[in-house]
């Protein structure tokens, strides 16, 4: 039942960028590389003891694989009681001038599993989707969505966590 709900919203979303990139052949995005910290928010709670929702920070960083809509990104979440430390891989579509939607996924290894962090307590599947722009000269403002799948230990929720933050460009 997970993997349909899956493959279903990563059908959809995947629809949805290909389209923005489809859509914005002739806009020029941003293909920077940055790294940026900010705030994380946990959304979702595991329903067991030691793992509610979770406010905290995140430290992400974005390489941009030269001549291709692909980027590596790192991401770190951290707040509660360990961090969730994630390789994730995007594919990027222009949609504006100085900006780019992102979607993609890897994965969550969490510092000290059974521990709160804001994206569950456990190690898991990591989807992302999110948006990033040049707003000033090497300043990247960016947002995104995680939904970590079967993010918590002793229970089968996935996790979702809501990011926002600003990154320097180099």
């Amino acid at each position: 039942m997970k993997l349909t709900k899956l493959a279903a919203s990563a059908f959809a979303i995947a629809s949805i960028v290909l389209s923005a990139g489809i859509a914005s052949a002739q806009t020029v995005g941003t293909n920077g590389n940055y790294i940026g910290a900010g705030i994380a928010v946990g959304a979702t709670s595991g329903g067991q003891g030691n793992d509610e929702s979770q406010i905290g920070g995140n430290i992400q960083g974005r390489y941009a694989v030269p001549k291709t809509p692909v980027s590596l990104r790192g991401s770190v979440l951290y707040g509660g009681d360990a961090a969730a430390i994630m390789p994730i891989v995007t594919y990027d579509a222009a949609i504006a001038k100085n900006t780019n939607v992102y979607f993609g996924g890897g994965y969550s290894f969490v510092t000290d599993e059974g521990q709160k962090t804001p994206l569950g307590n456990q190690n898991a599947p990591v989807v992302t989707l999110g948006i990033e722009s040049e707003v000033s000269k090497n300043v990247i403002a960016y947002g995104d969505t995680k939904w970590g799948i079967d993010a918590y230990r002793n229970s089968d929720a996935d996790a979702v966590s809501f990011q926002a933050g600003l990154g320097y460009r180099f």
